[in-house]
């Protein structure tokens, strides 16, 4: 029988993972005394953690790119990631970083990514990227169930899901639902790889060449379903990389996964 648990357990299998969370705070509020432009708290919603953080571009703004963080719906907020919105701030766009509530406290299917609101706040085309859940959370938002108002959505240029879970069902075989509660029935209903895509908007489903199979089954699930409903696809195996280093990219201006966020390839 399969070890579901291991299979998704990244922290297992990276050696000072444990150290990680602490290093991504120090780094993400270093940066963050550093910008010249910051609009902290926007509130979206009525719960606690409903706030997004706005960073701005130093000159005239391209657009709006939203950046939905991980932690398997369960941990972490935005204050962890400020920085990786230097490789889109530097090339002019505006960084929404949400925050979102946690299960248990709002189920899978309740959590809203703030996508809207920042969209709001911020005029011009739309990019969405997320990590790990927050990957699953920006392709859901691109499924044929229409979560997104027309407005919002045809704005969207382009997705990025970075190590991203878009079926859902073999978590139910693992500890963490009992975190999650996800029925079956909640669990295909989540799964963006099981629901028609809303329109064309090109997907990119990136994932790092040393993350766990499982994950890499994922993207390659997603890119390959929705290819068959005529969306461009991309999938990037970044060869090297795990599943927390995967999206340090996204500080380069440069580098190769900021410049398919950003349609520059």
């Amino acid at each position: 029988m399969r070890d579901w648990d291991d299979a998704y357990a990244n922290s297992a299998h990276v050696p000072g993972s444990d150290e990680l969370p602490a290093r991504w705070a120090e780094r993400a509020a270093a940066y963050r005394a550093g910008l010249k432009s910051f609009r902290p708290d926007i509130a979206y919603g009525s719960g606690e953690r409903q706030r997004l953080d706005l960073i701005l571009p130093d000159g005239d703004s391209k657009g709006l790119v939203v950046f939905v963080h991980g932690g398997y719906w369960m941990r972490f907020d935005k204050s962890s990631w400020t920085d990786l919105a230097e490789g889109a701030r530097s090339h002019g766009w505006v960084v929404a970083l949400p925050s979102y509530t946690l299960t248990p406290a709002a189920r899978i299917s309740e959590i809203a990514a703030a996508i809207a609101s920042a969209a709001a706040e911020v005029s011009g085309p739309i990019r969405l990227a997320g990590h790990s859940a927050g990957g699953h959370l920006v392709t859901r938002m691109q499924c044929d169930d229409g979560r997104l108002a027309p407005g919002v959505y045809d704005r969207i240029v382009a997705t990025l899901s970075i190590s991203g879970l878009h079926d859902l069902r073999p978590l139910l075989k693992t500890a963490m639902n009992e975190t999650l509660r996800m029925d079956a029935g909640e669990a295909a209903r989540e799964s963006a790889a099981l629901h028609l895509p809303r329109g064309k908007s090109p997907l990119t489903a990136w994932v790092g060449g040393g993350e766990r199979p499982e994950f890499i089954r994922q993207a390659e699930l997603m890119a390959n379903i929705w290819t068959g409903f005529d969306v461009p696809t991309r999938l990037v195996i970044d060869p090297g990389h795990n599943h927390f280093s995967v999206v340090d990219g996204l500080k380069d201006p440069s580098s190769a996964i900021t410049r398919h966020l950003l349609g520059l390839v």
